[in-house]
């Protein structure tokens, strides 16, 4: 029997709003931290946050058993990409990398394709080829590779996300090989942990020598804490409750926080070219992802 809307409606809504707001505390904390060790204590305080909870689970050996993919599948699917966003946020608005973060599905069914040969059919390749168009467009109208009147170049922060969305393809594609029998929690702790392992010395090396503002490091605590640490229940709730095809549309969503947040906390400018391209990159992905199908061909039986 399915869950009623109102069972899991506001963990989805909170989840997408935990999520758009990451951006923004990314921000706030990288300027000040800089990129790595902003990423470092984020993974660093969402695994303190979580692993007292798989042990009172009685969970840790099960994180023992499987410690070595589970803390690789950390580093690539949380440490890398944070790192690469704490960088881009620091060149590209907060809505423009939150728009990016939807290509996330797009490029996991290209990994899929790639590794575990599942062939998209007609619906799920058109839905790439109309994502991949819509990133292309919208690279092209905000990236550059030389500064402008002043401003930053945008080109590095632009790929910085694309890459950042390529590992959390690579890391899904990993774990439902290899680690598809471990429970969410022990995931979710353990791929903190193992992020937080492997940023910790070069964050060490990088990190400011000036104590940071109160404001750095409440953004540190609220992008640790409700962004990562709650997130994680939320989504593997979500989950458990609703399935994971449903639970994954939240990546329509995030993009929408985002852009709310970078418009009216940041004064960011949404241009008509940022929303025409989110929408092609959503479409995109929503056929890609299988939520949205073209019409079956009726087959028409000859009358004798």
């Amino acid at each position: 029997m399915s869950q009623p809307r109102s069972a899991w409606l506001g963990d989805f809504l909170l989840l997408s709003a935990l999520w758009g707001a990451s951006f923004l505390f990314m921000r706030n904390a990288a300027m000040e931290l800089g990129p790595l060790p902003t990423a470092a204590a984020r993974v660093g305080i969402a695994a303190l946050c979580l692993l007292p909870l798989l042990w009172r689970r009685g969970l840790l050996p099960e994180l023992v058993r499987h410690h070595r993919p589970v803390l690789f599948v950390g580093l690539l699917n949380s440490g890398i990409p944070f790192a690469l966003y704490s960088y881009a946020v620091l060149s590209i608005s907060t809505g423009l990398s939150a728009i990016l973060n939807a290509t996330v599905p797009l490029f996991g069914a290209v990994v899929a394709w790639a590794w575990l040969r599942e062939r998209p059919g007609a619906s799920r390749s058109l839905g790439l080829a109309l994502g991949f168009v819509g990133v292309a467009l919208l690279a092209w109208n905000k990236a550059s590779f030389t500064p402008k009147a002043g401003a930053a170049a945008t080109g590095w922060a632009v790929l910085a996300c694309l890459l950042a969305c390529v590992c959390y393809a690579l890391a899904a594609t990993f774990t439902k090989r290899y680690l598809a029998e471990v429970k969410p929690l022990v995931l979710a702790a353990g791929s903190q942990l193992g992020a937080t392992l492997g940023l910790a010395l070069p964050a060490l090396w990088l990190w400011p020598g000036r104590a940071p503002s109160l404001t750095a490091l409440a953004s540190l605590l609220a992008v640790g804490v409700l962004c990562t640490a709650l997130a994680y229940i939320l989504f593997f709730r979500l989950i458990s409750t609703v399935g994971p095809a449903r639970t994954l549309t939240v990546t329509f969503v995030v993009p929408v926080f985002g852009v709310l947040y970078g418009t009216l906390l940041l004064s960011e400018a949404l241009t008509p070219a940022m929303l025409g391209c989110g929408v092609v990159i959503l479409c995109g992905t929503a056929l890609a992802t299988g939520v949205v199908r073209l019409p079956a061909r009726k087959v028409v039986a000859d009358r004798p």
